[in-house]
């Protein structure tokens, strides 16, 4: 059975064919800067990469390059769009609507749509991804897969804030975490290696949005996101943690909108409002070169990285793993050493000299005195949301 996974973004759209059950991709690929003139549209098959820089000024427009591509005598790996059985697609924010992976429907995408405010930055693009998607692959079941889905599991004391009953009772207002396809993909991962279904494990996601989880024995039981996708560790573009009573000052005495606010919080802080890049591999580089401000974020970085393994810990009561994911997780080793100083109490030693391997495979980085094993596990999403959709249609 052919899956498409579909990841849409504000301002681009992530895809692979995978074949289910055995998981074998069949392609790979990414639309880069919709809405530009110089979109770039990148396709891989069979280890081959091709390339073209074209306009594509719309999510439509780049659907429709992609089925396009899909149905190419060369570049193609289907023969007709009905050979599409199912569409993933991924959608961060699930609210209290959607704990388990469901088949789209009016109702579901209007939930979707009700969730905007929640996930400015990602819902409607998702939304946006699977209307086209249903215009496109007509005959194929179309799927919504929730970030927040994984993180049902959190008890209430983890997720309730301590403010009225009511908020939570009538509005939802509440924690619910986030990147669960990632941290359900790679904790499930380290079970498998680590050989122990009695586990207590932090899972750190770490790319352009960050966060960390705390799972027991499988099983969600905190997450750094929060409401929204926002909080927690310091991420590209977002600022994570920071005191409500800035939020205040900054309206009241900087005199700026909640949306003046918003932007900032969202768009304009974090690692590119510490250094002037969003990008971590610039920011590493600057860093070694000298530049104080990017030396700065990097070690802000770490300190918020630790503080939560610390709090995690105490919450799981033990630690059997910490695990690394996603492109800076899985790439960065200055991050992963910041983010493993001086933890020696609760029994994490970091080898530096493993650290410095690059690999793809599972892979461990600790001392042999290590208490605690550190593992880098590749996260893929996309096989996470074709197993979802799959189990789910058969």
């Amino acid at each position: 059975m052919n899956i498409l996974v579909l990841n849409a973004g504000s301002s681009s759209l992530k895809y692979q064919v995978i074949e289910m059950p055995s998981q074998h991709v069949k392609c790979v690929g990414l639309v880069e800067r919709i809405g530009m003139e110089d979109a770039i549209f990148n396709h891989e098959i069979d280890n081959e990469k091709h390339q073209e820089v074209l306009p594509i000024l719309n999510h439509e427009i780049g659907l429709q390059k992609i089925a396009k591509t899909l149905l190419d005598k060369k570049l193609g790996v289907i023969n007709a769009v009905n050979e599409i059985k199912a569409v993933g697609h991924r959608v961060v924010h699930g609210g209290s609507k959607f704990s388990k992976t469901v088949i789209v429907t009016q109702e579901v995408k209007d939930n979707i749509r009700d969730l905007f405010d929640l996930a400015p930055l990602h819902n409607p693009a998702n939304l946006t991804g699977i209307e086209i998607a249903e215009t496109i692959f007509t005959s194929a079941k179309q799927i919504a897969i929730f970030d927040t889905s994984f993180h049902q599991t959190m008890p209430r004391e983890a997720y309730q804030y301590a403010i009225p009953n009511e908020y939570l009772s009538t509005h939802k207002i509440r924690a619910y975490g986030f990147h669960g396809t990632s941290h359900k993909y790679v904790s499930e991962k380290a079970i498998d290696f680590l050989n122990k279904k009695s586990s207590k494990i932090i899972t750190i996601h770490l790319g352009n949005g960050c966060s960390m989880s705390a799972i027991k024995n499988g099983k969600s039981i905190e997450n750094s996101l929060g409401f929204g996708p926002m909080n927690g560790l310091i991420m590209g573009t977002r600022s994570g943690d920071i005191d409500q009573s800035v939020l205040f000052f900054l309206m009241k005495k900087l005199n700026k909108s909640v949306e003046e606010v918003n932007n900032l919080l969202q768009k304009e802080s974090g690692m590119l409002g510490l250094t002037g890049f969003s990008d971590l591999r610039e920011i590493s580089e600057k860093a070694e070169q000298g530049n104080t401000a990017c030396k700065n974020a990097l070690k802000l970085a770490g300190y918020r990285i630790r503080k939560y393994i610390g709090s995690y810990t105490a919450v799981l009561n033990g630690l059997d793993a910490i695990i690394f994911t996603a492109g800076i997780g899985e790439n960065s080793a200055i991050m992963r050493k910041l983010a493993c100083e001086n933890l020696n109490f609760l029994g994490i030693d970091l080898d530096e000299t493993k650290n410095e391997i690059r690999s793809k495979e599972i892979r461990e980085i600790q001392k042999t005195t290590s208490k605690v094993k550190i593992l880098i596990i590749p996260t893929n999403e996309e096989i996470e949301i074709a197993k979802q959709s799959y189990k789910l249609i058969k």
